[in-house]
């Protein structure tokens, strides 16, 4: 449910960290002499825009535009004065992009505790029948595969805490290896400790060079590998990997985090970006007490 004082809050922490944004590049933007012949400033600024995609995604509404002329414009019109048209407001979402996606790496994110999991979970734009029909995302969206089958569209890759909190995340192409975006640093950059995933993360190489820079990836075992030794410990962490799936159903099934209406890229970051600030906000996250499980499983041995 929204409430006027969520809403003041996250307008609070998005205009703050917005006029901290304008300020920076004010500073550091190479300012050009030529001048526009036509350029009309909105009436809504960057924070309110960002605030209204947010709310969208945490208000259980299932399409923007009804939300907007039948909520926003009507509920929440003392708290957004200066709204523009539907339309405009959709030509809006394109210019914060950049801006909620540092938003997010900047504010929203949690802190490593030493335990953490990644996952990934297929972004899906059009049934596997439109392939070859689909215009929007034809040569950025790819064909992969997954647990449930193939699909087409992106990838998108989680990492959090045992507080449910993310740590990181990245899109990528639908038929990129879950085990690519770990091999980049910035995306592990801040991560320390244990490392929890499934069998798609096996890599001896992955392990090593993950190991150098103070990560232990933790996976299950496959039927062939009956050499390894796993500790419990190690074990009973592999069973509270639920709690990233559980981040992904609700990213789904209530931030709205896929559907298959987009009718530009720049509208699917939008939508991606809107989706994993307004998980950010949730006041219930699911959660497991790590170090609480393994001690009383280890008494019992």
């Amino acid at each position: 449910m929204i409430t006027e004082d969520k809403v003041t809050e996250i307008f609070c922490i998005a205009d703050d960290f917005c006029k901290v944004f304008d300020a920076q590049m004010e500073k550091y933007t190479i300012k050009s002499n030529l001048k526009r012949k036509y350029h009309r400033e909105s009436t809504m600024s960057k924070a309110e825009i960002m605030v209204i995609v947010i709310l969208f995604h945490s208000s259980g509404f299932r399409c923007l535009k009804h939300f907007y002329k039948e909520y926003v414009c009507v509920h929440l019109r003392h708290l957004f004065p200066n709204v523009v048209s539907y339309n405009r407001f959709v030509e809006l979402q394109k210019t914060i992009a950049i801006l909620l996606a540092i938003f997010i790496k900047k504010v929203l994110l949690g802190k490593c505790t030493g335990i953490s999991f990644v996952d990934s979970t297929p972004l899906r734009v059009c049934r596997t029948q439109r392939i070859h029909i689909h215009k929007t995302f034809k040569g950025i969206a790819q064909k992969g595969k997954c647990s449930m089958g193939w699909f087409f569209g992106f990838k998108l890759h989680l990492i959090c805490n045992e507080k449910g909190e993310l740590l990181n995340f990245m899109i990528t192409p639908g038929d990129i290896d879950d085990r690519k975006p770990l091999e980049y640093k910035a995306f592990v950059n801040f991560i320390y400790g244990k490392l929890v995933g499934d069998k798609g993360y096996i890599s001896k190489n992955l392990f090593n060079r993950l190991f150098v820079d103070g990560i232990q990836l933790i996976t299950k075992l496959k039927s062939n590998m009956k050499g390894s030794i796993m500790k419990i410990s190690d074990r009973l962490l592999l069973r509270k990997r639920a709690i990233i799936e559980t981040i992904n159903d609700e990213l789904k099934n209530i931030a709205q985090v896929e559907h298959s209406r987009h009718r530009s890229f720049d509208n699917f970051i939008v939508n991606t970006l809107g989706s994993l600030a307004a998980y950010c906000f949730f006041p219930k996250k699911p959660t497991i007490a790590v170090q609480r499980t393994v001690d009383r499983q280890l008494t019992l041995f």
